[in-house]
């Protein structure tokens, strides 16, 4: 969704959103995949009309249209612990997603972030227009601030499906951290920014997710169509047949890709899509 399907203002832009009922018309089935969950993902969703299934959490959360979910695949608690004591002796924020939840322990760090990233999608911002853009959009955005993320998780027993760290100076800590959890074992860890990574079970990914709900249909991967723009997509846009790479994503992305569209400013979506259905 970010920087693919969705402009950066969070809005799926008109031109995207008649081409998908336009694919839908001709029988196409569309569904987003998204690193977001259901809380932040439905949003952007329901403000454009757009009822699909839903790959959530990079694939650890599937959702049916309406909204029912398909599966999880969860991290597991003691993997999740070890991931957790990882970050936090590095430094970093984080993160924690559940199917109906996500906790963060520092609601000033969060907002920070959401301004950098908001700052780095429109570099005509101010510091201070982003930061209070970003306390706008974390209205919109539900998140869950506790004291201690271990004892809630204690308390819920709710499956942790994803954890998100960041660190606002770029890749260099984060590579570090990645070491030492690539060491845990059974971890799907990607980007989505250049100033995060994810963390998943190594069975929830997009790709895998794309994968199994297209076989439970009957379509083979020559006959799915994906769109991407960073790491978090790899395992997608490698599985599909068509795939496209965003015009505003990582040069290793569109390396990857069969093809290149227009960026997600300039209505991508809907140009690949309108091109497919003219042949």
């Amino acid at each position: 969704m970010d920087g693919t399907l969705l402009n950066n203002h969070m809005r799926v832009p008109t031109a995207n959103i008649e081409a998908i009922k336009k694919a839908q018309a001709q029988g196409i089935e569309f569904i987003t995949a998204t690193g977001r969950g259901m809380s932040h993902a439905k949003i952007s969703l329901d403000e454009a009309k757009i009822h699909v299934p839903m790959i959530l959490l990079n694939g650890a959360h599937v959702v049916n249209a309406q909204r029912e979910t398909i599966f999880t695949i969860p991290i597991g608690l003691q993997k999740t612990l070890a991931v957790m004591d990882a970050i936090e002796k590095a430094g970093l924020y984080y993160e924690i997603f559940t199917a109906d939840h996500v906790y963060s322990e520092n609601q000033s760090m969060r907002i920070e972030f959401v301004s950098e990233h908001l700052l780095s999608r429109d570099p005509e911002l101010s510091k201070k227009m982003a930061i209070a853009a970003s306390s706008e959009h974390l209205t919109l955005t539900p998140i869950d601030y506790v004291e201690n993320i271990r004892q809630t998780l204690k308390e819920t027993g709710e499956d942790v499906l994803k954890i998100i760290a960041f660190d606002k100076n770029g890749p260099e800590r984060l590579k570090k951290v990645t070491i030492e959890l690539e060491e845990i074992g059974d971890l799907a860890i990607a980007a989505s920014e250049l100033t995060n990574i994810e963390i998943n079970h190594v069975n929830a990914q997009k790709g895998i997710a794309l994968k199994q709900f297209a076989e439970q249909r009957g379509f083979t991967s020559d006959e799915v169509m994906a769109f991407g723009d960073n790491f978090n997509d790899v395992s997608m846009l490698t599985y599909a047949g068509n795939s496209y790479a965003m015009g505003n994503a990582a040069l290793e992305i569109k390396k990857i890709a069969k093809h290149v569209t227009d960026t997600n400013e300039e209505n991508g979506v809907a140009t690949a899509i309108e091109k497919i259905l003219s042949e």
